[in-house]
């Protein structure tokens, strides 16, 4: 009985190694979700826009969306999150412009029209950083504010972190990766893990005022993710609650788009 109990627990042991090493190497395909467009797609929205395209390092072209409000009090640099692509996050630059801002939307690799594939943490930070120094050709950057969206808000908080916006504005974000991993995967170890995505971290570096949205009825990103985050705010820093608000439709959430407009109007 006691080398069937040995053996058993020898299968068990192999099979978990086996499905932490299989998270390992495709835990991109876990947490990136994208939608690919021909490279022929023409975009239609309601507003005005103009479609750019951005090189990388290494010779890739990543697409964006800049949409343009009438009398533009400055950007949004739209970081959105891990599903979908331009032809759908696209819909939420009316929000933005119908506040007299114009609207940034990038989409990452792979995504829509963007070439290349996300390999690394490091890789998106740069390519984000590209498409940042982009557009502050376009804006004074003390009229840029960065805002993220869900696995958006991490590489936001990263960006801001090492840049001089105006605003953060996070909607629905993790207190890291790390921590995200833990909530629901708990089996596995967290040293696996090559996306770390640390908010936390990045948000101590931030001079300009973080402004945090969520919902306490998020199904994905855990609501307590933003209270971890408030008990390190500073004086200037704000977390807004949306009530009964799940993961998705904040954009359209009333309630956001009256607190979005206080802190752009402020």
């Amino acid at each position: 009985m006691q080398k069937i109990i040995i053996n058993i627990l020898k299968v068990i042991l192999a099979l978990y190694i086996i499905l932490c090493g299989l998270l390992y190497f495709f835990q991109e395909k876990l947490i990136f979700f994208p939608q690919k467009l021909d490279k022929n797609y023409q975009f239609e929205f309601v507003q005005k826009f103009e479609e750019i395209d951005i090189n990388t390092t290494d010779n890739k072209k990543l697409n964006g969306l800049l949409f343009k409000a009438d009398s533009a009090k400055g950007l949004i640099f739209y970081l959105h999150g891990n599903a979908g692509c331009l032809s759908s996050w696209g819909d939420v630059a009316k929000t933005y412009t119908d506040l007299n801002y114009d609207v940034f939307i990038i989409d990452y690799r792979s995504y829509g029209k963007s070439e290349g594939e996300i390999d690394g943490q490091n890789q998106l930070f740069k390519d984000n950083q590209i498409a940042y120094n982009e557009m502050k050709k376009k804006y004074p950057e003390n009229k840029i504010i960065v805002l993220g969206y869900s696995i958006g808000t991490g590489l936001a908080s990263k960006l801001a972190a090492t840049n001089n916006p105006k605003l953060l504005i996070l909607q629905a974000p993790y207190y890291n990766l790390t921590d995200m991993m833990k909530q629901t995967y708990p089996f596995v170890p967290t040293f696996l893990l090559k996306y770390k995505f640390a908010t936390n971290e990045y948000l101590t570096n931030c001079k300009m005022p973080v402004v945090i949205f969520h919902g306490n009825k998020d199904e994905v990103i855990y609501y307590g993710s933003s209270l971890k985050l408030k008990e390190e705010f500073r004086k200037q820093d704000t977390l807004i609650t949306l009530n009964n608000q799940g993961h998705n439709g904040m954009t359209n959430n009333n309630d956001y788009k009256i607190g979005l407009q206080k802190i752009l109007t402020r």
